[in-house]
């Protein structure tokens, strides 16, 4: 006869491989971030490259969820200008310069395929 006993439960098991998981989906996450970053540096529109050079991502993880984050630094007299470049801005002479959409378009490629690897479960950034 055979018997088989066991005590206690398998947390430590458990916690191992929710931790596991999301190191998988950490790097994953931070390839697309890499990729991300890249997408909008180049489609950023060039004056002096500086905005195009302030790109970078940032990752947030916790109780089960995780985010990129996208930031611009490249900030004039309080202005962000990734973002005056995007929605257009008034002029010191009371004129408007139009905005272009540039963001969306770069990025969204990079979500689809992050959607596309979650099993399309992200929204779209449009």
């Amino acid at each position: 006869m055979i018997s088989f006993s066991h005590k206690g439960d398998f947390s430590k098991l458990t916690g191992f491989l929710e931790r596991a998981k999301g190191i998988v989906h950490l790097s994953a996450l931070d390839r697309y971030g890499r990729r991300g970053v890249s997408a909008l540096a180049s489609a950023t529109p060039v004056e002096s490259g500086e905005t195009a050079a302030s790109w970078s991502y940032e990752i947030q993880n916790g109780d089960g969820t995780a985010a990129i984050t996208f930031k611009n630094s490249h900030i004039v007299d309080g202005v962000p200008i990734a973002i005056i470049l995007q929605y257009g801005h008034g002029t010191g002479t009371g004129g408007w310069v139009e905005g272009r959409d540039y963001i969306n378009p770069a990025i969204q490629p990079i979500f689809d395929e992050i959607a596309e690897e979650l099993g399309g479960r992200l929204p779209s950034c449009e």
